[in-house]
């Protein structure tokens, strides 16, 4: 999923069309959990790899289509950019990778706690690595993001490591992803064109060793297979053409919709327990939540009135 950390949109106004961009992008991964539940039977690695296939055509296709194969041609000559897109290619397979195991092994509530964390441990990176200076509701939101994994963590007897995987390797894969001057685009098929020679290697390895579920297994499991790829290129490359026509305010109240999508789902589709502990750390998150986006409406705003009052003087 994607953040507003890792959105280049625009401050000056909202498109109609990139927020329809945006909006189908989160839905669908809203709705990504009733895919991955309906390969749960097939091993996680086995699905993340075939993500990798078969995202590789569609999003090579994309760039095609856009005329933008002269960014990855640069791109594959440049020993630093190489580097750091296999940096984030790997993230990005780890992020993946405890998604699906997690949504398979009946966890999806912790998926979406992870998923909402996110965009305040992007913000504490920031503060730590970056050195950028944190409001006050800022910190207010961090440190009760902090007590509800806490609570999780004493009630557990040990820390959520699903949704702490899920935060780390996303929030380091938009921090790092930030490093690569191509286009999000570019960048995604730059990633799955990398990791697609191990991911290629290990589903054959599996089909010549009778372990895979891409034939043998019957139809049904191709085809889920098979649309791996468009459940993870098509989200993504839809959410690139919208992002850079929305405000960051905008994504980043707009980046909540697929986690609440997800936890709503694990607690009435999937029926995954949520008993008085976990509704008080998801009190915790939401109160975080809510004072972390109001302080960047607000600062948002601020932004755009003292734009306005400095035309006349231009």
């Amino acid at each position: 999923m994607a953040d507003a950390n890792s959105s280049s949109g625009p401050e000056t106004g909202d498109s109609p069309r990139g927020f329809a961009f945006a909006l189908a992008a989160y839905l669908l991964w809203g709705f990504l959990p009733f895919f991955m539940k309906a390969v749960a039977h097939i091993p996680a690695p086995e699905v993340v790899a075939h993500r990798i296939v078969w995202s590789v055509p569609l999003a090579g296709l994309v760039l095609v289509w856009l005329g933008r194969t002269a960014d990855i041609k640069a791109a594959l000559r440049s020993p630093r950019m190489l580097a750091m897109a296999t940096l984030t290619a790997v993230l990005i397979t780890v992020n993946w990778g405890i998604y699906v195991w997690a949504i398979g092994a009946g966890r999806a509530i912790e998926t979406a706690l992870g998923y909402y964390i996110n965009p305040l441990f992007s913000v504490f990176l920031g503060a730590v690595l970056l050195k950028e200076k944190l409001g006050k509701a800022q910190m207010v939101a961090i440190a009760l993001a902090a007590c509800a994994v806490a609570i999780l963590a004493f009630d557990a007897g040990g820390l959520p490591w699903v949704s702490i995987g899920l935060c780390f390797s996303w929030g380091f894969y938009a921090f790092f992803r930030k490093t690569l001057p191509v286009g999000p685009n570019q960048g995604f098929f730059l990633e799955v064109l990398l990791l697609s020679v191990p991911a290629l290697a290990y589903v054959v390895w599996l089909e010549a060793t009778g372990q895979g579920h891409f034939g043998d297994t019957g139809m049904a499991d191709m085809l889920w297979l098979l649309a791996c790829g468009i459940v993870t290129a098509v989200p993504l490359m839809i959410y690139a053409n919208g992002a850079k026509l929305l405000r960051l305010s905008t994504i980043g109240i707009m980046q909540y919709i697929a986690p609440t999508m997800i936890f709503f789902i694990a607690v009435f589709a999937f029926g995954e327990p949520f008993g008085t502990t976990k509704l008080i750390a998801f009190a915790f998150i939401w109160a975080a939540l809510f004072i972390y986006s109001g302080s960047m409406l607000h600062t948002a705003r601020a932004r755009r009135l003292a734009a306005a009052e400095l035309k006349p003087a231009e």
